[in-house]
């Protein structure tokens, strides 16, 4: 079954929601929003990122102990996978918060992808930009 999206756009943060693909009741739509802090920066630029979960059960399968990946827009990406205790439907409680930073050396506006993952299958995505202005690093107000 293919996963409906919807997509809106508030300032440089994209909002991505989609239904889970066990075929969840549109009351059980999972979202999942990216903010980045600060949105807009001078390179090198430290930004801290934000994914969100919201909606759905708190107990929901498929997004439990997910593996996470960020792709950074840069050419590089994060992943990280965590222990857990086996799956107990109604006992078992997904993670709704995810936190990282990242440093981008160069300015550039940079598509910022986020993946929550059950073994190579994506349960649950999302992207924001980042906007990384010229610094002294590109040549731009100073001595080179």
């Amino acid at each position: 079954m293919g996963m409906p999206f919807e997509f809106r756009r508030t300032g440089l943060v994209f909002i991505c929601a989609a239904a889970l693909a066990t075929g969840a009741s549109a009351s059980e739509k999972v979202s999942v929003s990216i903010k980045a802090s600060p949105k807009v920066s001078f390179a090198p630029a430290r930004i801290v990122l934000t994914a969100e979960l919201k909606g759905g059960p708190d107990d929901a399968e498929e997004l439990y102990c997910a593996a996470v990946e960020w792709e950074w827009g840069d050419g590089t990406k994060s992943q990280s996978n965590v222990d857990c205790e086996p799956y107990e439907k109604g006992k078992s409680e997904i993670k709704r918060r995810y936190v990282i930073d990242h440093t981008f050396q160069t300015g550039n506006n940079y598509r910022v992808d986020f993946r929550l993952k059950q073994k190579n299958k994506v349960v649950a995505s999302g992207q924001t930009n980042v906007t990384v202005r010229p610094g002294l690093h590109d040549g731009i107000g100073g001595d080179r």
